[in-house]
């Protein structure tokens, strides 16, 4: 008997994204004859079974093609707005899997996906789900697809910002995606040769910053490229963030608890200024002219790389098999040239982090790049 399986995009789009309901779809009806339905805009459309076929036509000719198909949306089954409210609408989206006959589900997605998908293994629906998200900080995974697009866009970038850099002797602060997490800055400020990197792991320290740049500037070099996560952090913000959270572990008062939250989350909230604070700051602090540039969006769109298109194809092809497996509860990983099912509770609730002693930081300090803390 056929197996109907069902797959969504959640969360925000990411290259790579096609290439892996191709890769799934072509596997599951070409190897399996199992029948593809794909819902709209994440889990809403699930929830307001709004559904297309995907198969051999639908999927033809996605390969390339940046976003999804499907739409997606960061809606949650059990805090979804219905008619002006915030609802729990996972008994909804059972009775629509019911409704469909599926024998799975398939959530593509980052961490707020895991979790979500998570909630609904936990109302007995079989689910898998496939990692992407240009940030790579989903856990249990080498590497999510999405990433090395991004990389490869953001370091485009930062080469053709050297020339302006140089020619009018200037500071070019450059904000790179990643969330709270730094290996697209990392990766991006490595590999395109960036004087001085920032991430999130690694608190920084103002006055470091700017003496490495007076130092470049001392030395012949009058213009230096700034590589900053969007989620980097001073010393100063990163402790003050630290002491709430501390507070927040210690206290059991509901309400003192929630006053915490509320003076955390307007501490993070500053952040969106952060790197326009950065530039004043190090233009104030070196007397150079200073520019800043918000990548954004650029980041996530358009044709996915060759490396995304094979490792959202190889894990989409992955997923088929462990479904006609009968292996679900879990998040389809890369680990070196292969694929491992993952228990989706060893995922949920964990963000992979750049590692302090990390490869990658070790060559950026050894190539002379400040990396914000001596």
């Amino acid at each position: 008997m056929a197996k109907y399986i069902g797959v969504l995009t959640s969360g925000g789009d990411s290259p790579g994204l096609n290439a892996a309901l191709r890769g799934i779809g072509k596997a599951a009806e070409g190897q399996y004859g199992m029948q593809i339905i794909g819902f709209k805009d994440g889990f809403r459309g699930l929830m307001e079974n709004r559904s297309i076929q995907l198969n051999r036509q639908t999927l033809s000719g996605i390969l390339t093609l940046g976003g999804t198909i499907l739409g997606t949306s960061r809606d949650k089954p059990h805090k979804m707005p219905v008619g002006g409210k915030t609802l729990d609408m996972r008994e909804a989206i059972v009775q629509n899997y019911e409704k469909h006959h599926l024998d799975c589900l398939i959530c593509i997605g980052g961490g707020g996906t895991q979790k979500n998908a998570y909630k609904l293994v936990n109302k007995g629906l079989n689910i898998i789900t496939l990692p992407k998200t240009i940030d790579n900080d989903v856990a249990m995974t080498d590497v999510t697809f999405g990433f090395d697009t991004a990389l490869s866009i953001a370091v485009d970038a930062i080469d053709r910002l050297h020339s302006t850099a140089h020619s009018h002797h200037r500071i070019i602060v450059v904000e790179i995606m990643g969330h709270w997490t730094g290996w697209l800055a990392l990766g991006a400020g490595l590999a395109g040769g960036a004087d001085v990197i920032l991430i999130p792991e690694i608190p920084y320290d103002i006055k470091v910053v700017a003496e490495s740049i007076l130092k470049r500037s001392r030395l012949g070099s009058p213009f230096s490229i700034v590589a900053v996560a969007e989620g980097a952090l001073s010393k100063e913000e990163a402790l003050a963030i630290k002491k709430i959270d501390e507070k927040i572990e210690k206290t059991e008062d509901k309400e003192q608890k929630l006053k915490l939250t509320s003076e955390l989350a307007a501490l993070r909230a500053l952040r969106e200024g952060n790197t326009m604070r950065l530039a004043a700051l190090l233009e104030d602090m070196t007397s150079l002219e200073s520019r800043v540039t918000i990548l954004g969006h650029l980041q996530r769109g358009g044709t996915p790389s060759a490396a995304d298109r094979l490792l959202a194809t190889q894990l989409g092809t992955a997923c088929a098999d462990y479904i006609e497996q009968g292996i679900f509860g879990v998040m389809v990983a890369a680990r070196g040239n292969t694929t491992k099912p993952v228990p989706l509770e060893q995922v949920v609730g964990v963000r992979k982090f750049v590692p302090t002693d990390h490869e990658w930081i070790k060559s950026a300090r050894a190539v002379g790049t400040c990396m914000g803390d001596k």
